[in-house]
């Protein structure tokens, strides 16, 4: 077990504190942290431990409805969208309690173009008997309930839904879990805006929280716009989503991929627009909408709150990952990283001679503390995870460690592609080469400070994404500078 004082910072895994600031023990959170010791180790589960515990200090997450007043605005403008929304539940042996608050949270939509299509495979008759109830209250026949004769699993469950689902867009609903009463009016709006631009998104997905009885809502995921390499990485897009009927129809789930099923599904959607479409523009296709419109709820059977109770989605997951890398031709391996659910990717035997949508790859810069100093830049020349100890994940979305898509590299810790290398040249006037075991850009003819260094950044960033290419912050490649001789 390693040394005794580092059992202490162990707690912080097995506890979440809770609405009223009480420290609550979870079983489903000590089977985490005994998975994850063995899993991973002393070392990585200390720092996992210790950075859960800074975590805690922050400011609690509260969810805020939209007030009745915005809603009743909304409830008389959805009419002037036409976007129909088939909300499909696969639904067996649901919870009673659960399957009420799934369906009212659908009846309460302030926007009403909608329909909501319930296939069940239960054994029992009780959410049968409940759709019942419920049809008899919507006078439009806006809830519709398909009986299948066999439990097919998740996939073929959803798919009798899918089949049968006569929308424009397609939203997946877990039986367990509930919608923000404005989620389908965010849709119709982003849409509307989306075609006032002559453009027609293939997916949309909003931000994310978890929700337990008695406890309330927790743990919100706000959510990057769509990233090319970041999906590579982790189905951050998740909940909730909606997909364009044809699409989806053509695509359905598959089997084989139960536990990953949606991941799949994604992935698949954007091999198919990359067929068409340059990485750099699936932005206009995938839309994000920053607001928490899903509620995943948390239970001892859901992978919410306990990620160790269905390994299999984890390696479905892996599964639909490397499927889709050999749709794309890429010479690659996939393996599991420190968290489950989030994957790497090893190019063999480069990115850069794998990937033609990538034109640069760079990585983190580590102070003589092991803290990161630079490497990641933002759209505002914001540096990224600064400060952070090299250890750290980043928190429960773990983006610190992920591959992902970002608007510019440091420039002292980067490799370009060929065909920007004459960029490289025009900017910083000196010639291009490689140096070091990492084969880095060399920068030692640049004479600049931190701020030149951001601009020179962020300017070889701007150039490579107007040309069409992807910018990937890889934090594996790392570059350590030495350490000073004041400690701050």
């Amino acid at each position: 077990m390693g040394k005794i004082e580092s059992s202490w910072d162990f707690r912080a895994i097995l506890y979440y504190r809770g609405k009223m600031g009480n420290r609550i023990l979870k079983i489903g959170n000590v089977k985490k942290t005994i998975h994850y010791l063995q899993k991973n180790g002393v070392r990585h589960t200390f720092y996992a431990a210790k950075e859960r515990i800074e975590e805690e200090k922050k400011a609690e997450y509260v969810f805020q409805e939209p007030d009745e007043a915005l809603l009743a605005v909304q409830r008389t403008e959805w009419e002037r969208f036409p976007y129909r929304f088939s909300i499909v539940v696969p639904a067996y042996e649901t919870k009673e309690t659960y399957l009420r608050e799934m369906i009212d949270s659908v009846r309460r939509q302030s926007y009403g173009r909608w329909e909501l299509v319930i296939a069940d495979a239960s054994k029992g008759c009780r959410v049968e008997e409940i759709a019942a109830e419920y049809r008899e209250k919507e006078q439009e026949g806006r809830l519709r309930y398909i009986r299948l004769p066999e439990n097919g699993g998740i996939s073929e469950n959803t798919n009798a839904g899918i089949e049968a689902a006569a929308g424009d867009y397609i939203g997946l609903l877990d039986h367990d879990d509930f919608l923000a009463p404005d989620a389908l009016y965010e849709m119709a709006l982003a849409l509307h805006r989306a075609e006032q631009k002559n453009e027609t998104p293939v997916l949309l997905y909003s931000d994310e929280d978890k929700y337990e009885d008695n406890i309330g809502y927790r743990i919100p995921n706000r959510k990057k716009k769509f990233n090319m390499d970041l999906i590579l990485s982790n189905n951050y897009v998740c909940h909730f989503m909606v997909m364009r009927a044809d699409v989806m129809k053509n695509l359905k789930l598959r089997k084989e991929y139960d536990g990953a099923q949606d991941y799949d599904l994604v992935l698949r959607a954007v091999s198919g627009l990359l067929a068409s479409v340059k990485g750099p523009d699936l932005e206009r296709h995938i839309l994000h909408i920053p607001r928490v419109l899903y509620h995943w709820r948390c239970h001892e059977q859901s992978t919410a709150d306990n990620t160790a109770s269905k390994r299999y989605a984890y390696e479905a997951g892996k599964a639909a990952l490397e499927d889709f890398c050999r749709e794309q031709g890429w010479n690659v391996q996939v393996s599991h990283s420190l968290h489950l659910g989030f994957y790497q990717i090893r190019y063999v035997p480069d990115i850069l001679a794998v990937r033609h949508d990538v034109g640069i790859i760079g990585g983190r810069i580590l102070d003589g503390y092991n803290r990161i100093a630079s490497g990641i830049y933002n759209e505002e020349g914001k540096r990224l995870y600064q400060g952070l100890h090299k250890e750290y994940s980043g928190g429960s979305t773990h983006l610190a460690v992920l591959m992902q898509d970002c608007a510019a590299v440091d420039i002292r810790c980067m490799r370009l592609c060929s065909e920007l290398r004459p960029v490289f040249e025009e900017i910083t006037g000196v010639l291009y080469r490689e140096t070091g075991k990492q084969e880095l850009a060399d920068v030692s003819g640049i004479a600049c400070d931190e701020e030149g260094f951001r601009k020179l950044s962020m300017e070889l960033g701007k150039a490579a994404r107007e040309r069409g290419f992807l910018v990937v912050w890889t934090p594996q490649m790392t570059l350590k500078m030495k350490k000073n001789n004041k400690k701050k």
